[in-house]
Formats: C-alpha cells, sequence, structure tokens
C-alpha cells in the first residue's frame, strides 16, 4: 500500500450506469456557479489597478503611485483601505457559508445555489453604481454571501450528481468555471481600462451581475441530487432521479446505500457536534487543512493581485493587465489538464506533481525578483526580464491549476458522509475564505515588508504542503461517495481514529461485493 493510503482498484462497489447526457447537462449548469466566485477574484485586482478607480475611492493609493521611480516598488500599493475593498467579500462568504449549511441540508442544493445566484446579483449592481466607499463594502459583502452560498452547495451538488468514475472530471467543472471566470474578468478589465473618460471600472464591476443571472436562472431548472431528495424524505423522487442520472434501471445497491446513508444522518441532530467526534477525526483534519492549504499556495494573491503586482515590478498599466489576461488564460487551459487525468491517474499524482513544479516556480520568481529588486525595491526591468517574470507565474499558475485548484475543492467534497456533508463542507468553505481574507487584508502589506522574500515564504508552504499530501492523503479515484468513509480504516495514521469495528465490517463488505 501506497504512504498515503491509496486503496487496491479492485476495492469497493461498482454501481451499474454511466454518465448520461441529462448528468452532463445538469452538471454544466450547476458548476457555472464558479463563474462569479472567478470573475471576482479577476475582476477586482484589475479595478483596482485602473487610476480613475484609485482616484476617486483610494486617492493616497493614487498619490503614492504617481511619485518618482525612485520609491519602493514593493511598498507603493500598501494601504489597509484597498485591501479591505477586496477581502471583504471572503469574510462575508465565510459568515454565509455557515447559514448556507442548514438551508443546504434542509432545502436541497439548488435553492441555496439560487438564493447565492441573487444575492450576487444585488451586490453586483450596488458595486456598478457604487459613488462612495460604502456602496462598494456593502456591494462587496452582498457578494461575499453570494459566493459562500454558491461554494457550499456547488462542490456538493456535482460529487452527488456524478458516477463514481467519472466524479472527478464533472466536479473539476466547478473549477474551470473559475478559471473562465477568471480569464472573462481580466479580457473586460484590459478593455474597459481604454475607455476615455474614467468610467469603465463600472463596466467591470457592473458586469459581474451577468454570471449571477446565469447561475440564479440555471439553478431554476436544476434538479436536486438523490442524496438530498433521500436526506428530506423524498425516497420515490429520489429513487425515480436516480434511474433517470444512472440511465438505468438497476440502482437498487446504490439506492440502498443512500437509504442507508440517510438513516444514519437522520439519527444525527446536531452534525456540527458530531463532525467533532473522534470518529470523524480524519475528515475534519481534510475540511480544515486542504482548504487552508490551497491558499497558502498564494494562487488568489497572484490571481487577484495580478495587475497590481505586474505593475509593481514595473509593467506599465495596459501592460500589467495584458499579463494578467495571459496567466488567466493559462489558468484555464491548464484545467482541462486536470479534467482528463483526474479519473485516470487520482487525485494524489496530480497534486504531488502540482505541488513540486509550483515550489520550484516561487522560488524562481522570488529569485528573479531579488537579482532584479533587491531590498529596496528599486528598478526598471527590461522587456526580456519581464518576459521571464511572466512565464514563471504562468508555469505557477498552470501547476495549481491542474492540482490544487480543481482538487482543493474535489476533495473534500467526495470524502464527507451523508450525515456531516453540508456541515464539513461549510468547514471547508469556511477555512477557505477565511485565508484567503486573511492573505488578501495582508498580502500588501507582506509586500511592502518581506518583499522577495514573500515568494520564498509561499514556496516553503508549498513544500509542506506537498509533504502532507504523500503522508496524509489517500487516494479517492473511482469510489462511491457513500463508501468513500472506508478509505481512513486502512490508512497508516487515519486508522487510529476509526472505529475498528465498523472500519473492518465495511472494508469485509467492499472485498466481498469486489469477489462477486
Amino acid at each position: 500500500m501506497a504512504v498515503g493510503g491509496a486503496l487496491p482498484k479492485s476495492d469497493g462497489k461498482d454501481y451499474p450506469g454511466n454518465m448520461t447526457v441529462f448528468v452532463f447537462l445538469a452538471c454544466l449548469v450547476a458548476s457555472s456557479g464558479g463563474l462569479i466566485f472567478g470573475y471576482d477574484i479577476g475582476i477586482s485586482g484589475g479595478v483596482t489597478s485602473m487610476d480613475p478607480f484609485l482616484m476617486r475611492f483610494f486617492p493616497s493609493v493614487y498619490a503614492k503611485e504617481q511619485e518618482v521611480v525612485d520609491t519602493n516598488q514593493y511598498c507603493k500599493f500598501d494601504s489597509v483601505l484597498l485591501t479591505l475593498f477586496t477581502s471583504s467579500l471572503y469574510l462575508a462568504a465565510l459568515v454565509a457559508s455557515l447559514f448556507a449549511s442548514v438551508i443546504t441540508r434542509k432545502c436541497g442544493r439548488k435553492i441555496t445555489m439560487l438564493g447565492g445566484g441573487v444575492t450576487f446579483f444585488v451586490g453586483a449592481i450596488l458595486n456598478g453604481l457604487a459613488v462612495n466607499i460604502a456602496m462598494l463594502i456593502i456591494g462587496r459583502i452582498l457578494l461575499g454571501i453570494g459566493v459562500g452560498f454558491s461554494n457550499q452547495a456547488v462542490p456538493l451538488y456535482l460529487s452527488e450528481m456524478a458516477p463514481a468514475k467519472m466524479r472527478g472530471m464533472l466536479n473539476i467543472s466547478f473549477q474551470l468555471m473559475i478559471t473562465v471566470g477568471i480569464l472573462a474578468a481580466n479580457l473586460i478589465n484590459y478593455f474597459t481600462a481604454k475607455i476615455s473618460g474614467g468610467w469603465g471600472w463600472r463596466i467591470s464591476l457592473g458586469l459581474a451581475a451577468v454570471p449571477a443571472v446565469i447561475m440564479a436562472g440555471g439553478s431554476i431548472f436544476l434538479p436536486d441530487t438523490p442524496n438530498s431528495l433521500v436526506a428530506r424524505g423524498k425516497e420515490e423522487e429520489a429513487r425515480a432521479m436516480l434511474r433517470r442520472i444512472r440511465g438505468t434501471p438497476d440502482i437498487e445497491l446504490e439506492y440502498d446505500d443512500l437509504i442507508a446513508a440517510s438513516e444514519a444522518s437522520k439519527a444525527i441532530d446536531n452534525p456540527w457536534k458530531t463532525l467533532l467526534e473522534r470518529r470523524y477525526r480524519p475528515q475534519m483534519a481534510m475540511a480544515i487543512l486542504i482548504p487552508t492549504l490551497q491558499q497558502l499556495t498564494g494562487i488568489n494573491v497572484v490571481m487577484f493581485y495580478a495587475p497590481v503586482l505586474f505593475k509593481t515590478i514595473g509593467f506599465g498599466g495596459t501592460a500589467s493587465l495584458m499579463s494578467s489576461v495571459i496567466s488567466g488564460g493559462v489558468n484555464m487551459v491548464a484545467t482541462f489538464v486536470s479534467i482528463a487525468t483526474v479519473d485516470r491517474l487520482g487525485r494524489r499524482k496530480l497534486l504531488l506533481e502540482g505541488g513540486c513544479q509550483m515550489i520550484i516556480a516561487q522560488f524562481v520568481l522570488g529569485t528573479l525578483i531579488l537579482i532584479k529588486f533587491g531590498t529596496d525595491g528599486v528598478a526598471s526591468i527590461s522587456r526580456s526580464y519581464a518576459i521571464g517574470v511572466v512565464f514563471c507565474i504562468c508555469v505557477f499558475v498552470s501547476a495549481f491549476a491542474w492540482s490544487w485548484g480543481p482538487l482543493g475543492w474535489l476533495v473534500p467534497s467526495e470524502i464527507f458522509p451523508l450525515e456531516i456533508r453540508s456541515a464539513a463542507q461549510s468547514m471547508v468553505v469556511v477555512f477557505n475564505m477565511a485565508f484567503t481574507f486573511i492573505i488578501a487584508q495582508i498580502f500588501l502589506m507582506m509586500l511592502c515588508r518581506l518583499k522577495f522574500g514573500l515568494f520564498y515564504f509561499f514556496g516553503f508552504c508549498e513544500l509542506l504542503m506537498t509533504a502532507f499530501v504523500f503522508f496524509f492523503l489517500p487516494e479517492t479515484k473511482g469510489i462511491p461517495i457513500e463508501e468513500m468513509d472506508r478509505i481512513w480504516g486502512r490508512h497508516w495514521y487515519w486508522k487510529r481514529f476509526v472505529d475498528d469495528s465498523t472500519s473492518n465490517r465495511k472494508v469485509q463488505m467492499a472485498y466481498n461485493a469486489s469477489a462477486v
């Protein structure tokens, strides 16, 4: 057995059925929830690098930016108010995901997605029409509520609808939509920055309403998942839906597992309290560590501060936006690598390869900035040197896009048993948004204080997270979602937290099923 606890290919139930057109379309529509998150990540950094926006809302930052070139390039965007504008969304998403857990469990996944889309739409309109900082922040908070609802419900929906053998591919469509949103936002920023009159930022912020309409409108027509229907006592609807999404009447084995999981779920009065029990320690550790480590890659500061970052190291305003378009395009294209390989190579191989590639990219990037800017932050860079910096960033972004980007959402969404699934997924979103908020809030300050060392810091974090995957993350490829809990009982470390009798019984049942 591998160090990480990979299971033999033959271990586990093989439910009948393949991916149907109905499932593909449902997952495609649901994954559009990633558009709102991606669009916001891409749009924020671009808007905060536009001079008319800074002049109107952050004049002190604009004044510092216009100072002569011999000022410290590392520190010219260091502003608490500016980072609060960017990061307030993530704090709101953190709080919203806790409420979304209850709605998802009681009302279903699609209602949560609908609520998220509507709230995000209102926030987008407020931001597009903003006349002061208060309107901007309130709009950002509403956007955050929409993101919190979406990120809580969409990964669960995709994992529950997908057949086990294609769960990775379909779930990663959420991350693909995030990258599409980022790229679209970067392109929009590039063109709106050229609008004379200085009001292009309003179009950039206001167009966030478009992905919100797509998500909200699509969710109205989505079916709910069999898992959610069973959990809410709609057994016959769940049976009919399972037949439809699997494309076969032979669904009794999977249906019986859903019923069994639902019965276990009904015995739980407080899923949050249950999540803290010793037997769920492996799942709780993953719910905390995977989203936390995903943010410690430094990807979001690269993506939503990309224009500011490029501008800081000497690119012109338009050139910085174009460079972020390039990195956004690489992000989207590289996600297809994960879609094509995740259900063949597995989760661990992609995470390990991506981690190693990100480590190399961060240390090389930090060294390039050290050589040119040193510790005083005063320098200008040549075109060839700038291309080298952009190339390193693209190497880093591509590694993230086929590893920690999609798998940071996929793995948590597929490892939780039904009785704690909504609560645990909320915990994933909470820690994801908490560390996104923290890093977004302190990134510009850290860049000013740590300078080139900031990239070494993220490289060291990626070294730790790659070691974590190697030693502590078991392989989840191809295992039915309601049978996922057995992997912990066979892992060299996590088995000590799992009830031995329950684990052994489930493993024996799995072997018996595979032998038939």
